[in-house]
């Protein structure tokens, strides 16, 4: 009989180490296979909750947040897009030019996850692709519209929660949730609402971990 695990999956739709941590952690789940039923869920993280609607210049925002170099910042950029191309996901960091707001993004993906999981999984798989593979703004209703267009979800339905302010307080409770669990960095990765591994870990890490909690009924 396989174990049933929860996973919530806290993270934002413009963190790079977000999309190679779900990559790995997705691998990790089909290398287990019948082993283990996951209900993976998507929590909402802001890397920048105060950005303001036009959003940033990717390069200036991280020298100004993180104090790199420019150098350093292409390098960087260069080490995640090698990262990513290994497990399978294209980053093209010449399209993506600047750092936006996201909490749209995340009551888009909160209502999806009312549809079900499976949609939210979707939505969530091309929110990081239209970001990090196309460029385009994901804090642009329309750009947002359109994605959800592409995974089937009901585009009327979408333009009205961004047209008001629905799902804002559901979204700001649950990244207040993990703010007091701790979490400040993302991805993070919580097992059954007790077990946390953070970053993007090789797909070894997210198999080995899988592994254990089946091994301990969870």
């Amino acid at each position: 009989m396989s174990q049933s695990i929860k996973i919530d999956f806290v993270s934002d739709v413009v963190c790079p180490w977000c999309a190679i941590g779900l990559q790995a952690l997705e691998q990790a789940i089909a290398r287990v296979g019948d082993e283990v039923q996951v209900e993976l869920h998507f929590q909402p993280f802001e890397l920048n909750p105060q950005m303001a609607a036009e959003g940033e210049d990717v390069t200036e925002h991280l020298t100004k947040k993180y104090g790199m170099s420019e150098a350093q910042a292409r390098e960087n950029g260069e080490a995640i897009r090698q990262r990513g191309e290994a497990l399978g996901f294209r980053f093209d960091m010449d399209r993506r030019r600047r750092i936006v707001n996201t909490f749209d993004a995340h009551r888009l993906l909160h209502w999806a996850e009312v549809e079900g999981l499976d949609q939210q999984r979707a939505l969530k798989h091309a929110l990081l692709q239209a970001y990090f593979s196309d460029g385009r703004d994901v804090s642009s209703h329309e750009v947002l519209a359109e994605v959800v267009a592409s995974v089937g979800l009901d585009v009327a339905r979408a333009r009205a929660i961004l047209a008001s302010d629905e799902y804002a307080e559901a979204v700001r409770a649950q990244e207040a949730f993990y703010q007091q669990q701790g979490i400040r960095a993302v991805p993070s990765v919580v097992f059954n609402d007790r077990h946390l591994i953070q970053g993007g870990q090789p797909v070894e890490t997210f198999e080995r971990a899988l592994r254990q909690l089946a091994a301990q009924g969870g």
